[in-house]
């Protein structure tokens, strides 16, 4: 008799853990999905209600790669309204689940590879041709590196998501004074820069390295948003800024796709961001090509080993 009161009386206690525990379940998603929703307000609030272009739905076949990693194709364009651009920044993130670990690839927008249907061009066409798919096809060809999702950021979102991320603007070491050709001047040295400051920062190529510096001030500005991002944020503020993004990126990840990964990076566990620049060094020439000017020719065996050895070690 006395078993029974002691199995029923365990049987409630553990009835309430489990009620208690839904209660806390829908607690956390209520709060995640209150915070998402007032990230999306607070940017659509400073687009004045609406986004500034129309989010084109994209078709996009991509997948895992061979090595079960996660690829996504970073695009920055500066497109305005329904004009088609070439892409001015391409970048894959690879994620490495398994590991923890987030590397970034950079592929340098003059590079000469083939593009499908199209024949021999500037890599950066192929988003003008074709969009991220036909970008994400023209990647697999010339490297065979497949890529699950893709991102598009403008380059005013991406000042207004800087804007919203940073109050007090991104710590950079601007390395030298650069003014032409991007809307602002900069001073040398440490300093905070807004998402305009910054955006002139990545964009700037009027000197001697051109489009080569601009790639790894690229780099460099990526790295430092992850890890100062790192420093403000944690798991429960990822939802808000998740909401924060949305707005001014087109992309065919999932909003938990988003957390998910998110989560990792924001952990602190995932260590230095690695990053490679493609063409590698020693692996190209620079020539001229009627109808496409200046090109960096590749040796795609050479980049192609080097991305492959990137990625997996």
């Amino acid at each position: 008799m006395r078993s029974d009161r002691h199995r029923k009386k365990k049987k409630r206690r553990w009835k309430k853990i489990f009620v208690l525990f839904l209660f806390i379940l829908g607690g956390v998603i209520g709060y995640s999905y209150f915070q998402y929703k007032q990230g999306v307000n607070q940017s659509l609030k400073n687009l004045n209600g609406a986004r500034e272009e129309e989010q084109m739905v994209y078709k996009f076949e991509g997948k895992k790669d061979q090595y079960g990693g996660t690829n996504i194709l970073l695009l920055g364009s500066d497109a305005r309204g329904k004009e088609k651009s070439r892409a001015d920044t391409i970048m894959i993130a690879h994620y490495n689940e398994d590991k923890g670990t987030f590397k970034l690839t950079s592929i340098m927008r003059d590079s000469y590879v083939d593009i499908p249907g199209r024949g021999k061009h500037k890599i950066n066409s192929a988003f003008a041709y074709g969009g991220p798919e036909l970008m994400r096809q023209t990647i697999k060809k010339n490297f065979d590196i497949d890529l699950q999702y893709y991102a598009i950021v403008n380059f005013q979102g991406f000042v207004h998501l800087i804007d919203e991320a940073f109050p007090n603007g991104v710590e950079i070491d601007v390395e030298k004074k650069m003014s032409e050709n991007i809307d602002v001047t900069l001073e040398p040295g440490l300093q905070r820069l807004n998402g305009e400051q910054l955006l002139g920062y990545v964009r700037f190529r009027q000197d001697a390295v051109g489009d080569f510096g601009r790639v790894e001030r690229q780099q460099k500005a990526v790295k430092a948003i992850g890890e100062q991002l790192s420093s403000i944020q944690t798991i429960a503020k990822l939802p808000k800024l998740v909401g924060v993004l949305t707005p001014y990126v087109n992309t065919n990840m999932d909003t938990s796709d988003m957390i998910f990964i998110g989560k990792d990076f924001f952990s602190g566990n995932r260590g230095t961001v690695e990053t490679l620049r493609i063409p590698v060094e020693d692996g190209f020439t620079e020539t001229r090509v009627k109808g496409e000017g200046f090109i960096l020719k590749l040796d795609l065996e050479k980049n192609k080993q080097a991305l492959h050895e990137f990625i997996t070690k």
